[in-house]
């Protein structure tokens, strides 16, 4: 049997590290999540709207089916959100062309701008802790949040790369 002299058996995690890895998540995202709020407050805007403005950044076009997908909320919730978005200038919505029912959206340039500013400042804080962690620990927590991940979603990420903005126009 092997001596482990340093760090926790990862195979046979304690009740402690499990509440010191719940902890940490809550002050990960309270911190990750702080400067992007307050951007988002002075224009009334909550995470809700953050998480629109920063999935139709990632993918120009896509449609409002999709993003009820990968939000996992109501239409209602994100119809709410998303007219507000709208009528203020940072969304719009274009009519599918091959199915005219299909709402695709885009970024407008006030959007792109804004999500530009949210996206840079987490970019920074993303960056750092994975330069202070390390290649090894980069893989290990994607490996991680990916294990948290349910799936269909998760297939996403396991392939090794997030998947690339879909090309203006939708599908």
């Amino acid at each position: 049997m092997s001596d482990i002299k340093s760090g926790a058996n990862l195979l046979f995690l304690r009740e402690e590290e499990l509440r010191q890895g719940i902890e940490l998540l809550f002050f990960a995202y309270r911190d990750f999540t702080g400067e992007a709020d307050a951007m988002l407050a002075k224009h009334g805007f909550g995470r809700a709207h953050h998480r629109v403005i920063y999935f139709v950044g990632r993918h120009p076009g896509m449609s409002v089916s999709e993003l009820l997908t990968i939000l996992k909320i109501t239409k209602q919730s994100l119809s709410r959100v998303l007219s507000q978005l709208v009528a203020e200038g940072f969304i719009v919505q274009r009519q599918g062309v091959r199915d005219r029912r299909q709402r695709l959206l885009e970024l407008t340039e006030k959007g792109v701008d804004l999500e530009r500013q949210l996206t840079e400042r987490q970019r920074r804080r993303i960056a750092r802790a994975y330069r202070e962690a390390g290649p090894g620990a980069v893989e290990g927590f994607r490996k991680v949040l990916a294990g948290m991940v349910d799936e269909p979603d998760r297939s996403r990420f396991l392939a090794g790369v997030a998947p690339q903005p879909r090309p203006r126009g939708g599908r």
